[in-house]
């Protein structure tokens, strides 16, 4: 938005409205160029700090991208390590497992025949007893 000079009253006196107002429209015209000058050396340095700030920001996606994918590879070893090593724990704790259910069945078949091998001799007995008894009549 141009400004508009004005001079005094007296300055019109002294030079003549003619000469005043040629002084009044070259300073006008002189904002205006160095606007348009200011505005296009704007325009410029935007121009090339966006650029700048494009190239910067394609730079850090670019680490971010490299970061990410050392850090997907590091999180994937790391995995892979802790899959290796749960492995190894299920397999030793299978393994004692099954050793502890075998334990536990000798016991129980043991168990079972201290139960019922004398409850075996003794339905033998009694049933050999009733038959005595049957026969003697």
């Amino acid at each position: 938005m141009p400004v508009t000079a004005k001079l005094s009253k007296q300055f019109y006196d002294r030079f003549g409205e003619d000469v005043t107002n040629e002084l009044v429209n070259w300073f006008n015209s002189v904002d205006a160029t160095y606007r348009g000058e200011l505005h296009a050396l704007n325009e410029q340095n935007f121009a090339r700090f966006d650029a700048k700030l494009g190239e910067r920001l394609a730079e850090l996606d670019a680490k971010w991208v490299g970061r990410s994918t050392d850090l997907d590879a590091k999180w994937a070893g790391r995995w892979t390590e802790l899959d290796a090593k749960w492995a190894g724990r299920w397999t030793e704790l299978d393994a004692k497992l099954q050793i502890k259910i075998a334990e536990v069945e000798t016991r129980l078949v043991r168990w079972m025949f201290t139960f019922w091998v004398p409850t075996a001799v003794g339905i033998v007995a009694t049933a050999g007893g009733v038959v005595a008894l049957l026969l003697r009549r």
